[in-house]
């Protein structure tokens, strides 16, 4: 019996700790498992990972202390999932024990997630009720007969509800015999709010074919194999996926389909669900943690061998897994910003390669990253450049609003004249139409018009949005609000004029302008609620929406075959940022709202408004041509040393005081001056210089390997600074950065 215990504990630790297990607990002890374990002078929860019968030779002690208790019955995760936690915390320079508390569902840390209990209700055969109950019998029988019909169990809540008499008469009808009472549990259904209806294609085209191939015949050899799926919008991707992962599953094998967003979560989950009734689980973190919990343990279990969800859907502990797939391969969101800094397209490639599975990364526009692999032959790329039916991409049209702001009176116009007639045309026609403008809020800012003071947040450097709907300023990052109606901080003055637009603006322009049009919007204001979230959608796909008004939110995987006309508002937003990838972003954005127009049997059409038509950016997504895109953007790259052509981390300084924040960033820079293999680029404050009252300095280090870049960022955590020993300064270090602001 193993008498000593490999405990990782959510500490700056790189190693798990050796505690001694005292006899009570020895037999209910597993890898995977939770335990309470004293570290210093608190209690803290740890992650068992290696049971001993000896501690290990190199251990600094022979004094252990104890396991204090087990919080599980069974364990979270099977040991094969440890060594791929160990690679996240080598390569991202993560404490072990944090990773893998990040890794598990939301909430276990603090609490124990309560499991649901319930009662299935077994009715007699002919049971009528005795002559001693009450008149009223007759409609508790009747009640449950349509219980028991259901033929599933009833959360004790749920069954109080539909029968408040239950609690007092259950026990005297099952005392007559009328029904017999099972306690059972409850897993909570994530998927009560998908719609499930699926048309699967009589048969596939021929790019579908030759695609599913290679990929079946991988599936068939077994082991690693890594492949990028370029096909354009329309192409029809996601039923290869659907038919990948049935042979998958036809066969015993476990799929991972991760997606970017919750948002596109709901659509893909529809597909899966359709087709895989009953095998499916969905974990992200928009379930409530029991919900997440329960698809958690059924994937455990091993009763759910298809498993989708956003990032964090990467740790599902499925048994024998064959097949991961990564929808939207480019989304920058598949990038944690916070923790665990993690990429979930790159660690999904780790952990196919660790359990030998079928990787295959999909999307319209590949990252330059995943496009550099496939083009070195890291990757088999595999291509389908025409839509389903042969339909054709839309036809795209830039408008320069250089000309419109030339001839406008008075305020810059949300809409050129050519979007706004396409938009009139298009509702005659009874077609849809989609408009993006990648903000939301209804204006960008508040000025006084006396002193020219912007309202900004007092934690943040960064002015209020504002919120009409919500009669707000908001800041997007920290959530402070003001009242819309407020005075000048400055003169107190209150001629505070709105400045700039965004969706929710957008969206009162329209129905101002097309006061007949069904108008929806999706943003994050707007999908908080999941139900609602799905009804919009389902709305749009059943036609009753003529316009819909997004973020980028819909820009992605959304298939709406009545749109014809897709609207972009604003092609600029994104290419003045201050990040080397703003011209990789913005092509993406474009090229994926493009993509929403003509999927059904009318042809599309796009007409894109810009202040910078010239823009190679632009120029290529108007032409549909990511390969010329790619040339220019990777020249660019390669001339200045950025991924994918070079290393990168960012190291990133954090305080309360500015002097010691930036006297932090410096010390750093001078200890990795002169450092073998790397380059340092600062410090200097972060491009969004103070959040949630934080200020922000940050230094970049390149290298010309990932061995170099270890090596700089390991010398930084192991002597770190003095302010960052006090924690008067934070010190995050981001490997493989997607944002630089």
């Amino acid at each position: 019996m193993s008498r000593y215990a490999q405990i990782a504990v959510p500490a700056p630790l790189s190693q798990p700790l050796t505690y001694l297990v005292p006899g009570p607990l020895a037999g209910r002890i597993a890898v995977g498992m939770r335990c309470r374990v004293p570290l210093g002078h608190r209690q803290v929860t740890g992650y068992c990972t290696d049971l001993l019968a000896r501690p290990p030779e190199d251990c600094p002690t022979k004094e252990f202390k104890e396991v204090l208790a087990i919080l599980d019955e069974e364990p979270l995760f099977p040991p094969s999932l440890l060594g791929f936690f160990q690679w996240l915390a080598d390569y991202y320079c993560h404490p072990i024990g944090e990773v893998i508390r990040e890794a598990l569902p939301g909430g276990l840390e603090r609490v124990r997630v309560k499991r649901v209990a319930g009662v299935r209700l077994l009715l007699s055969p002919g049971a009528d009720p005795p002559a001693s109950l009450k008149p009223s019998a007759q409609r508790t029988i009747e009640i449950l007969r349509e219980l028991a019909a259901d033929q599933r169990p009833v959360a004790r809540p749920e069954l109080c509800r539909r029968y408040p008499s239950a609690r007092r008469a259950l026990p005297a009808l099952a005392e007559a015999g009328l029904v017999t009472i099972e306690e059972v549990e409850i897993q909570r259904d994530p998927f009560d709010l998908t719609p499930h209806k699926e048309e699967i294609p009589p048969a596939l085209t021929d790019e579908q074919q030759q695609v599913l191939t290679q990929i079946s015949t991988a599936l068939r050899q077994g082991g690693f194999a890594p492949f990028l799926l370029h096909g354009v919008t329309g192409s029809g991707k996601t039923e290869v996926y659907l038919r990948a992962a049935a042979q998958v599953v036809a066969q015993g094998g476990g799929v991972l389909v991760l997606v970017p967003e919750i948002a596109l979560a709901g659509q893909v989950e529809a597909h899966f669900h359709s087709r895989f009734p009953g095998r499916v689980a969905l974990l992200h973190s928009g379930l409530p943690p029991g919900e997440r919990y329960d698809q958690w343990r059924l994937v455990a279990a091993g009763q759910r061998p298809i498993v989708i969800g956003a990032r964090s859907a990467l740790f599902a502990p499925l048994a024998n897994l064959r097949l991961i797939i990564v929808d939207e391969e480019h989304d920058p969101a598949y990038k944690q910003e916070d923790g665990l800094r993690y990429h979930a397209r790159d660690a999904a490639l780790v952990r196919g390669s660790r359990e030998g599975a079928v990787v295959l990364l999909g999307t319209a526009t590949p990252s330059l990253a995943s496009f550099r692999n496939a083009e070195r032959g890291k990757y088999r790329l595999l291509v389908m450049r025409h839509r389903i039916e042969d339909r054709p991409l839309p036809e795209v049209e830039i408008v320069d609003m250089r000309q419109e702001l030339r001839s406008a009176n008075g305020d810059p116009p949300l809409f050129s004249h050519r979007l706004q007639d396409a938009i009139a045309a298009t509702l005659k026609r009874n077609e849809q139409i989609l408009l993006f403008l990648n903000r939301r809020g209804f204006a960008n800012f508040m000025v006084c018009r006396d002193c020219g003071t912007v309202v900004s947040c007092r934690h943040c450097q960064v002015s209020l949005t504002l919120h009409k709907g919500a009669g707000r300023l908001i800041c997007h990052y920290c959530g402070y609000f003001l009242p819309a109606a407020t005075l000048c901080p400055a003169c107190n003055g209150t001629g505070l004029a709105a400045v700039g637009f965004g969706t929710e603006r957008l969206e009162e322009e329209l129905r101002h302008r097309f006061p007949t049009a069904a108008i929806g919007r999706l943003d994050r204001d707007t999908s908080r609620d999941r139900r609602k979230f799905h009804t919009l959608l389902q709305r749009v796909r059943e036609g009753e929406i003529d316009i819909l008004v997004g973020t980028q939110m819909i820009t992605k995987g959304h298939h709406f075959p009545g749109v014809t006309l897709v609207g972009v508002v604003w092609a600029d937003a994104g290419l003045g940022l201050p990040d080397f990838r703003a011209g990789e972003r913005t092509f993406q954005l474009l090229a994926q709202v493009m993509g929403r127009a003509g999927r059904g049997a009318q042809p599309g059409r796009v007409v894109v408004q810009t202040i910078r038509p010239d823009h190679y950016a632009l120029e290529c997504a108007r032409r549909h041509d990511y390969n010329g895109f790619y040339s220019q953007e990777a020249a660019f790259r390669k001339a200045l040393g950025y991924p994918p052509f070079a290393r990168m981390a960012c190291l990133a300084f954090e305080g309360v005081d500015e002097g010691a924040t930036a006297g932090a960033a410096r010390e750093v820079c001078a200890k990795l001056q002169g450092l073998d293999g790397v380059r340092v680029l600062g410090p200097a404050p972060a491009p969004l210089a103070r959040l949630r009252s934080r200020y922000r300095w940050q230094l970049v280090v390149q290298a010309g390997t990932v061995a170099a870049l270890h090596r700089a960022c390991r010398l930084v955590q192991h002597r770190p600074p003095a302010a960052c020993r006090s924690r008067r300064v934070r010190l995050a270090v981001d490997i493989d950065p997607e944002n630089l602001l």
